[in-house]
């Protein structure tokens, strides 16, 4: 599956002083990922604040997105949530709409077996037509997916592809790809162990961080691709400190303070999430100037 290799931009999406979305701003943000290289768009992910839209609004993010992006790099479009039937509904329309990937993330606030998610994840796959890349994110869900379970998951439903893996966890990330299909694509899922997980056989990353920096994490994965390792490794290591600025507290408050700083939207979310305060917006442009972003 090479085109779900390489670095993915979680897109955030921009909004307006009256909360709506900002489609001028948001057609700006996707021009500037293709200009800088980037494999891969995602619409809609947890970055994207979709929680916190509406159906309507979504949808028109997806649709103009798509059409905006124009096939010029494959398009991720998250999907999931924790009712199943909603799930199934949306990664249909996804398909319909012209995405090529659904990202499907474990239901959240609905605990349940390993059982339970393998079932999830299976009649999600038998009625949807759309390669379907799982996601696991336990620091938001409440529940892992587990090494066995997403292996399992893998190799008995082709057209599951792949998972954005976010636990930071190698032993895991290493087991799974044991026992997944030799096809099967793991991106990481935390920009700060992206090298370490391509060092086991990811194929990429699913970045935040790529808002504000698409080249350096472009040229830093695909360093690693080229089996240049020393200077991937040094890259991962120069982008730590950027890294971590972007997490400075809940994704996707820094990342849009960043942008903002960048002059490239306004600094607006949808609650919950809120503005930064004011001594760590200060430490942020410490760390972009740094970084030669501002």
């Amino acid at each position: 599956m090479e085109r779900l290799q390489g670095t993915w931009t979680a897109l955030i999406t921009p909004f307006n002083e009256d909360k709506s979305v900002d489609f001028d701003a948001l057609g700006r943000l996707i021009e500037f990922q293709i200009d800088n290289g980037i494999s891969g768009l995602l619409l809609m992910g947890t970055t994207g604040e979709a929680p916190a839209m509406s159906k309507d609004e979504r949808e028109k993010v997806i649709r103009f997105g798509i059409e905006k992006i124009a096939g010029r790099v494959p398009v991720m479009v998250g999907t999931g949530t924790n009712n199943v039937d909603k799930s199934i509904s949306c990664t249909n329309l996804a398909k319909e709409f012209g995405a090529d990937f659904a990202l499907v993330i474990t239901p959240y606030y609905n605990r349940t077996t390993q059982e339970g998610l393998y079932q999830f994840f299976k009649k999600i796959v038998e009625n949807t037509d759309i390669p379907i890349v799982m996601y696991n994110v336990p620091s938001r869900t409440g529940m892992n997916l587990e090494a066995a379970t997403a292996a399992r998951l893998a190799c008995d439903f082709p057209r599951i592809v792949g998972i954005k893996e976010a636990t930071g966890n190698l032993v895991q990330v290493t087991k799974i790809l044991k026992d997944a299909p030799d096809d099967f694509v793991l991106l990481s899922g935390d920009d700060d162990v992206t090298i370490p997980i391509m060092a086991a056989t990811g194929k990429g990353v699913i970045s935040v961080t790529s808002n504000v920096a698409p080249k350096a994490i472009g040229q830093m994965v695909k360093a690693w691709q080229d089996g240049d390792y020393p200077q991937a490794v040094k890259a991962n290591q120069y982008l730590s400190d950027l890294n971590s600025a972007m997490f400075m507290v809940t994704n996707p408050i820094p990342v849009k303070d960043a942008l903002w700083q960048m002059g490239m939207i306004k600094r607006e979310y949808r609650l919950p999430m809120w503005t930064l305060d004011e001594q760590k917006s200060k430490n942020l442009t410490s760390i972009l100037k740094r970084y030669k972003l501002i």
